[in-house]
């Protein structure tokens, strides 16, 4: 059933942020176009995310990010269920009515396996949440469904109980931060990603630092002018001293440790530091964020790699540049979305190739195929996903996408692939 379902549907996933908006898992899912025949009924859809989640090594490609899978009350039952580890997972309740006696010992005998349970489609407590309310853990919240003071209410009933509401469907920051201010711990939504976009805003001074350099870093200039750059920004300094000593030279353990700029400039590659100045473009500015958790910057990344996998795989090993320029083109394509500028005024002043400008700006040529395909990967949209593979060279279908998915989120998490 893996390998057909990996074929016949997409994985999608949609964040789920915790309450300093850092990245806390993902709600998985199984997708057919709305265009495909015989779509999946609940019961196969929750076997086969199980299934995608084993095959594809979901659990290392998550790093310490929860899977949320949705379970219908046949799969429930299965003795298959418990292949999934219990330390990755949130198994979120289907239920259509109130749970039966067989349901309510099979969730007790999981609770104590150490599953995490999850009631959805929360609409207060009634006969189908109360006999669950001592086993869960989460409780989700359809935003859509509710008002604010339906909401106000729905959080209210559950404040004295040690449980995580989350907040499902959320479409801006504002409503996130109306459901933080209920009692919400958890928001699930591409709300982050969403562009507050202010034509002329003046970027910050350490943004504008990092644009200098992402410059100098790609053109054919001397390593010297790079170090004096950096010279002037110490925490660039430090941090870039960090980096390449933890990481060392191709992953491999370094004799004695880095201690020049111009070593470290060295070592680290242009490819790979005109890369790494690009995604601390999209990291928090407040100094209390950990980067490695902004959900801004793993979807960059995420994309960035994906991108480059997906021109790997479609066109000759040769292609190496357009391989690059495929990295590069998914951290830009976020860069409005982390700087709230068109992303025409920040072309302006990052230079760019020109496939990478045509890619960013029209969704032109092989480059901007990819990016919108992905862009409909990250919204969900099957038809759309359906649509753009038919065009793309290469012979890329669904399985194709997901299983760049699991190689790209191995290596966001620094597993290995």
């Amino acid at each position: 059933m893996t390998e057909q379902s990996l074929k016949s549907a997409f994985l999608f996933r949609q964040p789920i942020l915790d309450r300093k908006q850092e990245l806390a898992g993902y709600h998985l899912s199984l997708r057919r176009s709305e265009q495909a025949a015989d779509d999946m009924g609940e019961a196969t859809a929750a076997a086969a995310v199980c299934a995608a989640y084993s095959e594809l090594g979901m659990q290392s490609a998550l790093g310490n990010a929860c899977a949320y899978i949705g379970i219908d009350t046949g799969f429930l039952q299965q003795a298959a269920l418990e292949l999934l580890p219990a330390a990755g997972v949130v198994l979120e309740l289907l239920l259509d009515g109130a749970p039966d006696r067989e349901i309510l010992t099979r969730c007790r005998g999981l609770r104590e396996r150490g599953y995490a349970l999850a009631i959805t489609d929360y609409r207060g407590i009634d006969e189908r949440s109360r006999p669950l309310l001592s086993m869960v853990d989460v409780i989700k919240i359809d935003v859509a469904l509710a008002d604010h003071e339906q909401l106000g209410n729905l959080a209210g009933s559950l404040r004295k109980l040690p449980i995580k509401l989350l907040a499902q469907g959320i479409g801006s920051r504002e409503q996130m931060e109306r459901c933080r201010s209920l009692g919400f711990s958890l928001f699930q939504g591409r709300y982050f990603a969403q562009a507050e976009i202010v034509s002329g805003r003046r970027l910050s001074a350490s943004q504008a630092a990092l644009v200098r350099l992402i410059n100098l870093v790609g053109r054919d200039v001397d390593t010297a002018v790079i170090e004096d750059a950096f010279k002037h920004e110490p925490a660039l300094t430090l941090n870039l001293l960090r980096v390449v000593n933890s990481v060392g030279h191709r992953g491999g353990r370094l004799a004695q440790p880095v201690t020049t700029l111009r070593h470290a400039i060295t070592l680290f590659g242009r490819r790979q530091l005109q890369r790494w100045l690009s995604l601390l473009l999209l990291a928090p500015n407040h100094e209390t964020a950990d980067p490695a958790r902004s959900p801004l910057l793993q979807v960059a990344a995420l994309r960035g790699r994906m991108m480059e996998l997906l021109i790997e795989i479609g066109l000759p090993a040769n292609q190496r540049k357009l391989a690059d320029l495929a990295f590069m083109s998914g951290i830009l394509s976020m860069m409005p979305a982390a700087l709230g500028l068109p992303i025409e005024e920040i072309l302006d002043q990052i230079a760019v190739d020109e496939e990478v400008r045509a890619a960013l700006c029209r969704r032109a040529g092989l480059l901007g195929s990819i990016l919108a395909l992905l862009e409909c990967f990250d919204d969900n949209d099957a038809a759309g996903c359906d649509r753009l593979l038919t065009e793309l060279p290469g012979g890329l279908d669904r399985q194709t996408l997901n299983v760049c998915l699991s190689v790209a989120l191995r290596w966001l998490n620094g597993s290995s692939e």
